[in-house]
Protein backbone atom coordinates (compact mmCIF):
# COMPACT_ATOMS: atom_id res chain seq x y z
CA UNK A 1 0.00 0.00 0.00
CA UNK A 2 1.30 3.32 -1.09
CA UNK A 3 2.25 6.23 1.66
CA UNK A 4 0.81 9.72 1.32
CA UNK A 5 4.81 10.45 1.35
CA UNK A 6 4.94 8.23 -1.77
CA UNK A 7 2.21 10.03 -3.07
CA UNK A 8 3.48 13.18 -2.85
CA UNK A 9 6.58 12.29 -4.70
CA UNK A 10 4.87 10.94 -7.18
CA UNK A 11 2.60 14.09 -7.89
CA UNK A 12 6.00 16.33 -7.51
CA UNK A 13 7.73 13.75 -10.04
CA UNK A 14 4.41 14.38 -12.06
CA UNK A 15 4.79 18.47 -11.88
CA UNK A 16 8.47 18.76 -12.58
CA UNK A 17 7.89 15.97 -15.93
CA UNK A 18 5.44 18.23 -17.12
CA UNK A 19 3.49 14.91 -17.79
CA UNK A 20 2.18 11.72 -16.49
CA UNK A 21 3.62 9.43 -19.41
CA UNK A 22 7.67 11.22 -18.88
CA UNK A 23 6.96 11.01 -14.66
CA UNK A 24 5.50 7.16 -15.52
CA UNK A 25 9.22 6.53 -17.38
CA UNK A 26 11.40 8.24 -15.01
CA UNK A 27 9.39 6.12 -12.11
CA UNK A 28 9.07 3.17 -14.05
CA UNK A 29 5.49 3.00 -13.91
CA UNK A 30 2.85 2.61 -16.74
CA UNK A 31 0.78 5.62 -18.19
CA UNK A 32 -1.64 3.36 -16.55
CA UNK A 33 -0.89 2.87 -12.99
CA UNK A 34 -0.04 6.83 -13.38
CA UNK A 35 -3.60 7.90 -14.07
CA UNK A 36 -4.77 5.55 -11.48
CA UNK A 37 -2.49 7.02 -8.71
CA UNK A 38 -3.46 11.01 -9.60
CA UNK A 39 -7.03 9.68 -9.99
CA UNK A 40 -7.12 8.29 -6.55
CA UNK A 41 -5.12 10.81 -5.02
CA UNK A 42 -7.36 13.99 -6.58
CA UNK A 43 -10.67 11.34 -5.19
CA UNK A 44 -9.02 11.12 -1.89
CA UNK A 45 -8.82 15.01 -1.25
CA UNK A 46 -12.13 15.59 -3.37
CA UNK A 47 -10.72 17.95 -5.66
CA UNK A 48 -8.78 18.39 -9.19
CA UNK A 49 -5.27 18.86 -8.57
CA UNK A 50 -4.57 19.01 -12.74
CA UNK A 51 -6.03 19.89 -15.95
CA UNK A 52 -4.82 16.99 -18.41
CA UNK A 53 -4.87 16.59 -22.14
CA UNK A 54 -2.79 14.38 -24.47
CA UNK A 55 0.21 16.70 -24.38
CA UNK A 56 0.66 18.57 -21.35
CA UNK A 57 -0.85 18.96 -17.72
CA UNK A 58 -1.64 22.43 -15.59
CA UNK A 59 -1.88 22.81 -12.23
CA UNK A 60 -5.03 24.31 -11.11
CA UNK A 61 -4.77 26.62 -7.93
CA UNK A 62 -5.21 23.64 -5.69
CA UNK A 63 -2.42 21.81 -7.33
CA UNK A 64 -0.15 24.61 -7.15
CA UNK A 65 -0.97 24.91 -3.27
CA UNK A 66 -0.56 20.95 -3.10
CA UNK A 67 2.39 21.32 -5.22
CA UNK A 68 4.18 23.92 -2.73
CA UNK A 69 2.83 21.78 0.34
CA UNK A 70 4.62 18.33 -1.05
CA UNK A 71 8.01 20.12 -2.07
CA UNK A 72 8.32 21.18 1.85
CA UNK A 73 7.25 17.63 2.89
CA UNK A 74 10.22 16.27 0.72
CA UNK A 75 12.92 18.67 1.65
CA UNK A 76 11.96 18.33 5.34
CA UNK A 77 11.96 14.40 5.30
CA UNK A 78 15.50 15.08 3.07
CA UNK A 79 16.89 17.65 5.64
CA UNK A 80 15.74 14.20 8.27
CA UNK A 81 17.72 12.19 6.45
CA UNK A 82 20.80 14.55 6.12
CA UNK A 83 20.85 14.82 10.13
CA UNK A 84 21.22 11.07 9.73
CA UNK A 85 24.26 11.18 7.63
CA UNK A 86 26.21 13.49 9.56
CA UNK A 87 27.68 10.80 11.17
CA UNK A 88 28.46 9.40 8.10
CA UNK A 89 32.04 10.54 7.06
CA UNK A 90 31.41 9.97 3.51
CA UNK A 91 29.04 12.21 1.34
CA UNK A 92 26.59 10.27 -0.93
CA UNK A 93 23.45 10.74 -2.69
CA UNK A 94 22.54 13.12 -5.72
CA UNK A 95 23.39 16.43 -6.69
CA UNK A 96 21.89 18.53 -9.79
CA UNK A 97 23.61 21.48 -11.06
CA UNK A 98 22.59 23.80 -13.69
CA UNK A 99 24.84 26.59 -15.52
CA UNK A 100 25.32 28.40 -18.85
CA UNK A 101 27.12 26.44 -21.31
CA UNK A 102 30.48 28.60 -21.60
CA UNK A 103 30.74 29.15 -18.08
CA UNK A 104 30.07 25.76 -17.29
CA UNK A 105 32.32 24.01 -20.07
CA UNK A 106 35.23 26.12 -18.78
CA UNK A 107 34.87 25.96 -15.54
CA UNK A 108 32.21 23.62 -13.85
CA UNK A 109 32.78 20.62 -16.03
CA UNK A 110 36.39 19.77 -14.39
CA UNK A 111 35.07 21.34 -10.89
CA UNK A 112 32.48 18.38 -11.04
CA UNK A 113 35.15 16.10 -12.37
CA UNK A 114 37.50 16.55 -9.41
CA UNK A 115 34.35 16.82 -6.73
CA UNK A 116 32.84 13.46 -7.94
CA UNK A 117 36.68 11.99 -7.86
CA UNK A 118 36.85 12.75 -3.98
CA UNK A 119 33.30 12.01 -3.53
CA UNK A 120 32.46 8.78 -5.54
CA UNK A 121 29.42 7.74 -3.93
CA UNK A 122 27.52 11.37 -4.97
CA UNK A 123 25.95 11.14 -8.20
CA UNK A 124 26.30 14.46 -9.89
CA UNK A 125 23.38 15.71 -12.42
CA UNK A 126 24.80 18.14 -14.70
CA UNK A 127 22.93 20.51 -16.82
CA UNK A 128 24.61 23.14 -19.71
CA UNK A 129 22.49 25.82 -21.56
CA UNK A 130 21.39 29.08 -21.39
CA UNK A 131 17.89 29.12 -20.56
CA UNK A 132 16.60 30.16 -16.86
CA UNK A 133 16.45 27.31 -14.91
CA UNK A 134 13.15 26.76 -12.81
CA UNK A 135 14.64 25.24 -9.94
CA UNK A 136 12.58 24.06 -7.57
CA UNK A 137 10.19 22.44 -10.71
CA UNK A 138 13.58 20.94 -12.24
CA UNK A 139 14.51 19.48 -9.14
CA UNK A 140 17.61 21.27 -9.37
CA UNK A 141 20.11 21.75 -6.08
CA UNK A 142 22.49 24.42 -7.57
CA UNK A 143 22.06 26.93 -10.45
CA UNK A 144 25.20 28.56 -11.38
CA UNK A 145 24.59 31.82 -13.60
CA UNK A 146 25.34 34.98 -14.52
CA UNK A 147 22.87 37.93 -13.08
CA UNK A 148 21.26 39.75 -10.32
CA UNK A 149 18.18 37.76 -8.29
CA UNK A 150 15.31 38.70 -8.71
CA UNK A 151 13.40 36.03 -7.06
CA UNK A 152 13.20 36.76 -3.45
CA UNK A 153 11.92 32.63 -2.96
CA UNK A 154 15.49 32.06 -4.02
CA UNK A 155 18.66 32.14 -2.27
CA UNK A 156 21.78 33.52 -4.12
CA UNK A 157 25.39 33.30 -2.53
CA UNK A 158 27.75 35.75 -4.77
CA UNK A 159 31.17 33.25 -6.19
CA UNK A 160 33.47 36.15 -8.42
CA UNK A 161 33.04 39.89 -9.78
CA UNK A 162 32.09 39.76 -13.22
CA UNK A 163 30.99 42.44 -15.58
CA UNK A 164 29.85 42.00 -19.32
CA UNK A 165 32.06 43.17 -22.31
CA UNK A 166 31.89 43.93 -26.33
CA UNK A 167 34.68 41.65 -27.73
CA UNK A 168 35.81 40.92 -31.43
CA UNK A 169 38.90 39.25 -33.07
CA UNK A 170 41.79 41.34 -34.48
CA UNK A 171 41.51 40.09 -37.47
CA UNK A 172 38.01 40.89 -37.72
CA UNK A 173 38.53 44.52 -36.46
CA UNK A 174 41.33 45.24 -39.06
CA UNK A 175 38.72 44.11 -41.75
CA UNK A 176 35.95 46.09 -40.46
CA UNK A 177 37.02 48.76 -38.76
CA UNK A 178 36.79 49.51 -34.41
CA UNK A 179 33.95 50.72 -33.58
CA UNK A 180 34.00 54.39 -31.43
CA UNK A 181 30.81 54.34 -29.82
CA UNK A 182 27.45 51.80 -29.49
CA UNK A 183 25.80 53.81 -32.34
CA UNK A 184 28.21 52.65 -34.52
CA UNK A 185 27.56 48.87 -34.05
CA UNK A 186 24.77 49.29 -36.64
CA UNK A 187 27.33 48.98 -39.12
CA UNK A 188 29.10 46.00 -37.83
CA UNK A 189 28.44 42.46 -37.68
CA UNK A 190 26.98 41.40 -34.62
CA UNK A 191 26.96 37.13 -32.97
CA UNK A 192 23.33 37.13 -30.86
CA UNK A 193 22.35 34.65 -28.15
CA UNK A 194 19.57 33.39 -28.22
CA UNK A 195 17.58 32.38 -25.22
CA UNK A 196 14.12 30.28 -24.67
CA UNK A 197 13.83 30.71 -28.27
CA UNK A 198 14.45 34.96 -28.19
CA UNK A 199 17.06 36.40 -29.91
CA UNK A 200 19.17 38.95 -27.39
CA UNK A 201 19.93 41.61 -29.87
CA UNK A 202 18.94 44.43 -27.79
CA UNK A 203 21.92 45.58 -26.27
CA UNK A 204 22.28 47.49 -23.15
CA UNK A 205 24.55 50.77 -22.95
CA UNK A 206 25.49 53.79 -20.81
CA UNK A 207 25.96 57.25 -22.00
CA UNK A 208 28.88 58.45 -19.59
CA UNK A 209 27.66 62.56 -20.27
CA UNK A 210 24.18 61.66 -18.92
CA UNK A 211 23.87 58.59 -17.07
CA UNK A 212 21.38 57.35 -19.29
CA UNK A 213 20.51 53.51 -20.44
CA UNK A 214 20.62 52.98 -23.98
CA UNK A 215 19.09 49.95 -25.84
CA UNK A 216 20.57 49.67 -28.80
CA UNK A 217 18.60 47.05 -31.21
CA UNK A 218 22.07 45.72 -33.38
CA UNK A 219 21.65 44.00 -37.01
CA UNK A 220 22.26 40.18 -36.25
CA UNK A 221 24.79 38.21 -38.39
CA UNK A 222 24.77 34.59 -36.45
CA UNK A 223 22.38 33.14 -33.35
CA UNK A 224 23.56 30.53 -31.08
CA UNK A 225 21.48 29.37 -28.16
CA UNK A 226 25.36 27.99 -27.31
CA UNK A 227 27.25 30.74 -25.73
CA UNK A 228 30.62 29.06 -26.19
CA UNK A 229 29.66 28.83 -30.02
CA UNK A 230 29.32 32.32 -29.61
CA UNK A 231 33.09 33.22 -28.03
CA UNK A 232 34.82 31.04 -30.95
CA UNK A 233 32.71 32.84 -33.25
CA UNK A 234 34.05 35.60 -32.31
CA UNK A 235 37.72 34.52 -32.12
CA UNK A 236 37.30 33.22 -35.80
CA UNK A 237 36.70 36.77 -36.40
CA UNK A 238 32.96 36.48 -37.12
CA UNK A 239 31.48 39.49 -35.62
CA UNK A 240 31.09 41.68 -32.41
CA UNK A 241 29.86 39.46 -29.41
CA UNK A 242 28.41 40.36 -25.54
CA UNK A 243 30.20 38.22 -23.06
CA UNK A 244 31.25 37.67 -19.24
CA UNK A 245 34.12 38.49 -18.87
CA UNK A 246 35.11 35.13 -17.10
CA UNK A 247 33.83 33.54 -20.03
CA UNK A 248 36.67 35.50 -22.32
CA UNK A 249 39.46 37.19 -20.12
CA UNK A 250 41.92 34.28 -21.18
CA UNK A 251 41.22 34.66 -24.76
CA UNK A 252 42.25 38.59 -23.69
CA UNK A 253 45.30 37.46 -22.56
CA UNK A 254 45.91 35.55 -25.28
CA UNK A 255 45.32 38.34 -27.95
CA UNK A 256 42.47 36.10 -29.10
CA UNK A 257 39.69 38.67 -28.82
CA UNK A 258 39.98 42.58 -28.03
CA UNK A 259 37.75 44.38 -25.80
CA UNK A 260 35.23 47.01 -27.35
CA UNK A 261 33.51 50.33 -25.60
CA UNK A 262 34.57 49.20 -22.60
CA UNK A 263 33.27 52.40 -20.47
CA UNK A 264 29.82 51.70 -22.57
CA UNK A 265 28.60 48.34 -22.19
CA UNK A 266 26.43 47.20 -19.89
CA UNK A 267 24.89 43.80 -20.83
CA UNK A 268 21.72 42.24 -22.04
CA UNK A 269 19.17 43.81 -19.55
CA UNK A 270 18.27 47.26 -18.01
CA UNK A 271 19.55 45.84 -14.74
CA UNK A 272 23.01 45.28 -15.85
CA UNK A 273 25.02 47.37 -14.48
CA UNK A 274 29.12 47.46 -14.61
CA UNK A 275 29.57 44.57 -12.13
CA UNK A 276 27.04 42.20 -13.41
CA UNK A 277 28.02 38.87 -10.10
CA UNK A 278 28.80 35.06 -11.20
CA UNK A 279 26.68 33.37 -8.32
CA UNK A 280 24.99 30.08 -6.86
CA UNK A 281 21.36 30.44 -6.41
CA UNK A 282 19.56 27.79 -5.21
CA UNK A 283 16.16 26.79 -3.24
CA UNK A 284 15.28 28.65 -0.18
CA UNK A 285 14.96 25.59 2.59
CA UNK A 286 16.55 25.39 5.96
CA UNK A 287 18.01 22.34 5.45
CA UNK A 288 20.23 21.66 2.75
CA UNK A 289 21.60 18.24 1.98
CA UNK A 290 25.11 17.42 2.72
CA UNK A 291 26.52 16.93 -0.41
CA UNK A 292 25.14 20.19 -1.41
CA UNK A 293 26.67 22.18 1.16
CA UNK A 294 29.98 20.55 0.20
CA UNK A 295 29.82 21.04 -3.08
CA UNK A 296 29.19 25.47 -2.79
CA UNK A 297 31.80 25.22 -0.64
CA UNK A 298 34.18 23.30 -2.58
CA UNK A 299 33.03 25.00 -6.05
CA UNK A 300 33.60 28.67 -4.51
CA UNK A 301 36.90 27.82 -3.09
CA UNK A 302 37.90 26.25 -6.81
CA UNK A 303 37.39 29.38 -8.36
CA UNK A 304 38.96 31.53 -5.78
CA UNK A 305 42.16 29.26 -6.17
CA UNK A 306 41.59 29.41 -9.75
CA UNK A 307 41.82 33.39 -10.26
CA UNK A 308 44.16 34.01 -7.29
Amino acid sequence: MKSKADDMALFVQVVRSDGLAAAGRVLGLSPASMTARINALEAHYKTRLLTRNTRSIKLTEAGERFYQGCVRVIEEVAAAEALLQDADPDLRGTLKIAASSDFGRQYVVPAVAEFATQHPQVVVNLSLGEGLVKLVESGTDIAIRYGNLNDSSLISRPLLNNRRMLVAAPNYLEQYGTPDCYQALQRHRCLVLERAGQALNDWYFIDRDTQATIIETVPTCLVSSDGEVLRNWAIQGLGITIKSWLDVHKDIKAGRLVELLPTQTLGFSPTDSDKVALQAIYPSRQFQPRQVKAFLTFFSEYLQQMHD
